[in-house]
């Protein structure tokens, strides 16, 4: 019913993957494999919707707390994760950073700990840092080609007299890492042991793979928490901005809002990000698993090819998200001579391991969200980029 296979030309439009990619990997002229949006165009219910926006005319100031944007946040909760939601909790932001930027604002002093899993999206890093906290790694550990939370190690961490919140991924970027409910109910008593607040990132909650469901923090969860997400990822709409969450205590979400509308100017969402969320959520459900099961078979052909190349590597994909984490440390490669070859002999932008902190090296972050002619090319040059970097020249 779609088409996932036919490639769209993305240069020219000011494309941050395309366009700008020599703010990063220094050279303009790569094949990129980075930042995690798809070379896809959306789902046509969301273009139509817009389209029809559009063809009113007006694009004045608009609200989200109406039935037809929280309406469908519900409809998609119930369908797709069998969860009922409350949304007289709900929330709304330009995106799933700022929001988490602005709990840990008013969670937390400067200072004061927040505690994530390692490695980490690189943002994490940012948004704590950059709003003077401390941010206290919790290494995930790889048993064979799954990945584990040291509950012991994680609990010494969320006891420390100065730690306020568990910011987590779930699912985990970059492991791809679906979190199992016996680990969510682990992770939620010991915050409340503690008395640790959660803010739970779940943009990517649409994409996992297999027997492996997501599961909502709000399922779990017992003290207060915030659960952010957007359709952004799912459906490739990040440039429209918006995103939208649920907080659980009034008087923290009624903070959040208050310095959303007062603080920061931010009373009125972008109309567009709005009507494509209730389109997504209404109508986008067909699309969707087709592009499922398109970036699935990726990931698997993705599996082919490297194990065919490199049987030691016993590449396996991940649980969720269309981001291959790749573990190259059975080949002994060093990661910045692998970047310089990658870079400059194969002409190919592959995200580096360090990116995502100290526990991301000797690894690669390969985003599949592309067409497979093109996830074809980027393959032939990673697998002779590791060739050359081993001395197979």
């Amino acid at each position: 019913m779609f088409d996932f296979s036919t490639p769209i030309d993305r240069h020219g439009t000011w494309c941050t993957q395309w366009d700008y990619i020599a703010d990063r990997f220094g050279a303009a002229d790569l094949l990129p494999f980075t930042i995690s949006d798809m070379d896809f165009a959306t789902a046509p219910c969301i273009l139509d919707a817009l389209q029809q926006r559009l063809q009113h005319g007006v694009l004045g100031y608009s609200r989200w707390q109406h039935e037809d944007f929280l309406g469908a946040v519900r409809h998609w909760y119930q369908q797709r994760f069998q969860t009922p939601i409350d949304t007289a909790m709900a929330v709304y932001g330009p995106s799933v950073i700022y929001m988490a930027a602005q709990l840990i604002r008013q969670w937390s002093a400067p200072g004061e700990c927040v505690v994530t899993h390692t490695p980490a999206y690189d943002a994490f890093y940012k948004v704590v840092l950059g709003n003077q906290r401390q941010l206290l790694p919790c290494p995930l550990q790889k048993v064979g080609n799954q990945w584990r939370c040291d509950m012991a190690h994680l609990e010494a961490l969320l006891a420390r007299p100065q730690t306020r919140i568990l910011l987590l991924c779930s699912p985990h970027n970059p492991t791809g890492k679906v979190w199992s409910v016996d680990e969510l109910q682990q992770m939620a008593e010991l915050c409340e042991r503690h008395q640790v607040r959660v803010i739970s990132d779940e943009i990517h909650m649409d994409m996992t793979w297999d027997s492996q469901p997501h599961v909502p923090w709000s399922q779990v969860a017992t003290t207060p928490w915030a659960l952010l997400t957007s359709a952004s990822k799912s459906f490739n709409i990040p440039a429209l901005t918006g995103a939208f969450g649920f907080i659980s205590d009034d008087a923290s979400r009624e903070s959040y809002l208050q310095t959303l509308k007062g603080r920061d100017g931010l009373s009125s969402p972008a109309v567009l990000a709005v009507v494509a969320h209730i389109a997504a959520y209404r109508h986008g459900a067909p699309w969707l698993d087709q592009l499922r099961d398109y970036l699935h078979a990726n990931l698997h052909y993705v599996a082919q090819r490297l194990n065919q190349a490199f049987p030691q590597l016993d590449w396996q994909p991940p649980q969720a998200t269309y981001l291959a984490w790749i573990d190259l440390r059975p080949l002994n490669i060093d990661d910045r001579e692998l970047q310089q070859v990658l870079i400059e002999r194969q002409k190919v932008a592959i995200m580096p391991g360090f990116t995502y902190g100290e526990e991301g090296r000797g690894f690669v972050r390969l985003n599949v969200g592309c067409p497979r002619s093109k996830l074809d090319a980027g393959l032939d040059r990673l697998i002779a980029g590791l060739k050359f970097t081993l001395g197979d020249r």
